[in-house]
């Protein structure tokens, strides 16, 4: 293989971040590492279409973790500087503190954050912690037993879930944010008791507008409860007021409760897009380098990374496809949907 690292440290403290054709910067890469989940969310892996017989990619296709550190390497020395471990459910594959070492190890990063279902949290947590990881986020679309059967699956129970997140907090994780999907018609008449639940805790917890991410979840419009509607349900019980971004690009819209006991976040993908700050690339497990959630294809990696390709050739490769990166699918949903719902890459692919 040709030499695989030309002084990537001192590029990264160096380096300027690569700037997309609208000007946006490559901050954060999403790393997907496992095709695999052991929930069934109707709302990203439906049971009927991800059953027994579904086949996940094989072992000799999916990026070990030697290759996801180079890659990740190369990233931070275009000025990546947040990584962040997603799925499927990353917490299926095995040894996965060994990958948050070899990403810890790497200068210029600055922070390392994990998103999971929390079901197997209260076993990894401490392990991952010492390895490296910096932060959790983890999904729970409601604490209701039987709301939580119907999202998840009927895969877990939410106490599972939330002994994970103790044990997060126990480990140095904490506070944790907490991701829930509203879903109308489904769970969103609890969400202002999850609300309630964590209000006080030091947690944050994200409320986020059901996405058409993929094709398989059958999303409608309807089954969308805007954010508007989600801060003025809670409001109605705990008065909020707005509260500024943490940074440029965060995601989340953040309101504080009147009170100071903490805050919530909305994601407001569908209603109000915010492709305009959009800092983030994903790399699936397979290798490809997808440049919005919505893509509908990537840009392989895996492949010359394989054939023996430089840092210097794999970096050129990345630069070209975030320069050459136009994407703004929530700002133009209505009209792309026509010609892409049959092709979108799935959520479990992406990590969200």
């Amino acid at each position: 293989m040709a030499a695989a690292n030309d002084s990537i440290g001192e590029r990264a403290e160096k380096s300027p971040a690569l700037a997309d054709a609208f000007g946006r910067k490559l901050r954060d890469l999403r790393i997907s590492v496992t095709d695999r989940c052991n929930f069934r969310c109707p709302y990203c892996m439906p049971a009927e279409t991800f059953g027994p017989g579904f086949k996940f990619l094989p072992r000799k296709e999916v990026l070990t973790y030697e290759e996801i550190a180079r890659l990740a390497r190369l990233c931070v020395s275009l000025g990546t500087r947040k990584l962040r471990i997603t799925g499927g459910e990353p917490l299926v594959r095995a040894d996965l503190p060994e990958l948050i070492e070899q990403l810890a190890a790497i200068a210029g990063v600055d922070d390392i954050a994990l998103t999971t279902n929390g079901h197997l949290l209260e076993k990894f947590a401490a392990p991952l912690a010492r390895a490296g990881l910096r932060r959790v986020t983890v999904s729970l679309d409601s604490h209701d037993p039987e709301v939580f059967k119907k999202m998840s699956g009927g895969m877990s129970a939410p106490d599972k879930v939330l002994r994970g997140i103790d044990a997060a907090v126990a480990a140095g994780l904490g506070p944790i944010k907490i991701n829930c999907v509203v879903q109308r018609g489904v769970n969103d008449h609890t969400l202002v008791d999850l609300a309630a639940h964590f209000r006080g805790t030091g947690h944050i917890l994200r409320f986020i507008e059901y996405m058409d991410v993929g094709t398989a979840n059958g999303w409608e419009m309807a089954q969308v409860v805007p954010a508007r509607e989600i801060v003025a349900r809670i409001a109605e019980c705990s008065p909020l007021e707005p509260a500024g971004a943490n940074y440029q690009g965060e995601v989340a819209k953040r309101w504080r409760y009147a009170d100071g006991a903490g805050e919530i976040g909305v994601i407001s993908s569908v209603t109000q897009p915010f492709c305009g700050d959009c800092t983030r690339a994903r790399l699936s497990a397979e290798g490809s380098l997808v440049t919005c959630l919505f893509a509908t294809t990537g840009r392989d990696l895996k492949t010359p990374l394989r054939a023996g390709a430089s840092d210097a050739e794999l970096r050129e490769v990345i630069t070209g496809t975030w320069r050459a990166r136009k994407d703004r699918y929530s700002e133009e949903r209505t009209e792309l949907a026509r010609h892409r719902a049959s092709t979108r890459i799935e959520m479990f692919k992406l990590g969200g």
